[in-house]
């Protein structure tokens, strides 16, 4: 059986939320796309300026993993946002330049740390970072799943996943003798 989609929120009600009308949004934002991205904007600043990007050390990284999770499950509306966000990807997303630059600016330090040796280079920086993102994201992207998989389990437990993984991921081995 297939369930119906969510209902997503009109214009209206938004309004009615905010405690102004329908044509003051519409003055605003021009409409209920622009309004998406501006609050998707706002989110994502917040979670920028919460979460601070640190990779001097294994530990800064599994911080700010275990950070970031911390926050999407403070703030599951971000993650919802992206999601909608990326159902409607049509190759690009508006902001998309500039946000792009916050990534980029972790990896460049990513690649550093890999080149000094302070963390793991098992994998390219670019997707290093991706999975990180990714181990923090994915149990508040799909809570559902997560719930199937994990039961009742607590969120505590949850973030002791996340940053284990992390940790395994960031943290440099010694090399192996050659045979």
């Amino acid at each position: 059986m297939v369930r119906d989609a969510p209902t997503t929120s009109t214009v209206e009600r938004i309004a009615a939320r905010a405690g102004v009308n329908k044509e003051r949004l519409y003055s605003n934002y021009g409409g209920k796309a622009q309004l998406f991205d501006a609050i998707l904007e706002e989110q994502l600043a917040g979670i920028v300026e919460s979460v601070p990007f640190s990779a001097d050390s294994p530990d800064d990284l599994v911080e700010f993993t275990g950070r970031t999770y911390d926050y999407q499950l403070r703030h599951p509306q971000l993650t919802r946002l992206l999601a909608w966000e990326s159902l409607a990807d049509a190759g690009s997303v508006p902001g998309e330049s500039v946000r792009a630059v916050v990534y980029q600016d972790k990896i460049a330090r990513l690649t550093s740390a890999q080149e000094r040796g302070v963390i793991a280079a098992d994998l390219p920086a670019p997707q290093l970072l991706l999975t990180l993102l990714s181990l923090a994201n994915w149990p508040i992207t799909s809570p559902q799943i997560t719930r199937m998989v994990l039961g009742d389990d607590s969120a505590d437990q949850t973030r002791a996943a996340v940053t284990h993984a992390a940790r395994l991921l960031v943290t440099p081995r010694p090399e192996l003798p050659d045979r």
